[in-house]
């Protein structure tokens, strides 16, 4: 018996085996027409009727087919006459089943990557290939059937206790509304206008993040390579960014020598046209990085997630801004999970909330689906009172680490000549934090000139 027709066998006849492999199998797996046609009608009663099929039902469900001919619907019933149903090893039967499906669905996946670099598919372009490929490696069983509250406590106690590996930040409240830091696997978005601080806050971070002895790999898509460097220079070098073209060599390279005492981390910045990369770009250039490079990055900044590419649509073609920007934002924290790190990038903010003072989710930039993905989502708030105190405020948006209600809102110090963050003395100051999504309130002074308590929600 080869191995397709022990699979049709097994659904025909074990219903252990049905409940365990229906979810994986795909018609497109089997090679024959034949086949194909039997597990079509197999898979469409077990899925309609939640039991199993017999063989009269499916004379009954053929005869109703009109892409069989009286040939076709002979050979279709000769092939279910001669199955019996004989009793076999499950774990064998699964540990068999699952393999065969992995190595079709590679199988497909390369003729389909065929497809695509020779221009024959008008749907995908010639990045969506690793995609592809990473689907069809990942096809596997999941013998996993959930977490059993009773017998499992045990288990679960030892998790509260775990210390899960963060990336803290070097700003004290951050550290509080994240517990500690960003986890990996996660995505973490800031939302602010043009001009804001967005960039300013990322590049601040991979600083950070850098003298930790980490490795930071920052994507641009906005600013050339060149900028951004500019801006961790003058953070890291503690030198005005209008300064750093007056800087002499030699003090300049002393400043970078004293860098390199202070962390065995490397920063990567890597530039791509806007709207001209996604994460199959992404994936590559951390796989060349590693290979060419021997870097694993810690941390990944992707400066910004409106102007990346997905990997789902060729460019060019015809879909709505919610769907796009949705599937990219899927896509990054698809890549934060492959490669057990966080991402850390940004949105902008819609035209209604570009002026807005006291901004939520629904400024978000073209699209809801983006605060549906995020793990972290934060709003940065500047307005000219804030400016005047050199202070930047944070409105968190959205939290899977921690209570959003608690330090809901809060500033921070910014320099933007240094382009640099920091913690100030009163961060919350005169706001009363209702816990709530309610309008926040001024009522007390935050510094002596007092320029903040004129500012309104």
């Amino acid at each position: 018996m080869n191995q397709e027709l022990l699979i049709l066998t097994n659904l025909l006849c074990n219903e252990q085996y049905v409940r365990k492999v229906t979810p994986f199998l795909k018609s497109e797996y089997f090679t024959e027409f034949n086949y194909r046609i039997i597990f079509d009608e197999l898979h469409a009663y077990i899925n309609k009727y939640n039991s199993l099929a017999d063989k009269n039902i499916l004379y009954i469900e053929l005869e109703k087919r009109t892409d069989l001919t009286d040939d076709g619907f002979q050979q279709v019933k000769g092939i279910i006459e001669s199955i019996i149903c004989e009793e076999q090893e499950l774990p064998w039967l699964l540990d068999t089943t699952e393999k065969w499906c992995q190595e079709r669905a590679i199988y497909l996946a390369l003729m389909e990557s065929i497809k695509i670099a020779d221009g024959q598919d008008d749907k995908k372009d010639k990045g969506s290939i690793p995609h592809v490929l990473t689907e069809a490696l990942g096809v596997s069983f999941d013998t996993h059937i959930g977490h059993d509250y009773i017998s499992d406590s045990e288990e679960r106690y030892e998790t509260y206790h775990k210390e899960e590996q963060k990336i803290p930040f070097d700003l004290d409240l951050f550290n509080k509304i994240t517990k500690g830091g960003l986890p990996n696997k996660t995505l973490n978005v800031a939302l602010a206008g043009t001009g804001v601080g967005k960039s300013l806050f990322m590049c601040h971070v991979a600083s950070s993040v850098l003298l930790q002895g980490k490795n930071v790999l920052y994507i641009t898509l906005e600013m050339a390579e060149e900028k951004i460097a500019e801006r961790i220079d003058a953070n890291l070098l503690n030198v005005n960014i209008q300064d750093l073209k007056q800087l002499p060599k030699v003090m300049f390279d002393n400043k970078i020598g004293n860098l390199q005492k202070k962390t065995q981390g490397k920063v990567i910045i890597k530039e791509y046209p806007t709207a001209g990369a996604h994460t199959g770009h992404f994936r590559a250039l951390i796989n060349d990085l590693k290979l060419k490079k021997n870097f694993t990055p810690d941390i990944i900044f992707v400066d910004y997630l409106n102007i990346c590419a997905s990997s789902r649509y060729r460019s060019g073609t015809n879909i709505n801004s919610y769907t796009l920007v949705k599937s990219i934002a899927e896509e990054l924290r698809g890549l934060a999970v492959e490669f057990s790190l966080p991402i850390v990038s940004a949105t902008q903010t819609t035209r209604a909330g570009f002026g807005s003072s006291d901004p939520d989710l629904t400024d978000t930039s073209e699209s809801f689906g983006l605060p549906a993905t995020a793990d972290l989502m934060f709003a940065l708030i500047s307005t000219e009172e804030l400016e005047g105190l050199n202070q930047i405020m944070v409105k968190q948006l959205k939290n899977r680490y921690n209570d959003p209600t608690v330090y809901k809102k809060f500033c921070v110090g910014i320099d933007r000549a240094k382009m640099r963050l920091y913690d100030i003395a009163n961060p919350q100051g005169g706001l009363v934090d209702s816990g709530q999504d309610a309008d926040v309130e001024i009522v007390k002074k935050i510094s002596k000139s007092d320029k903040l308590s004129q500012l309104t929600y």
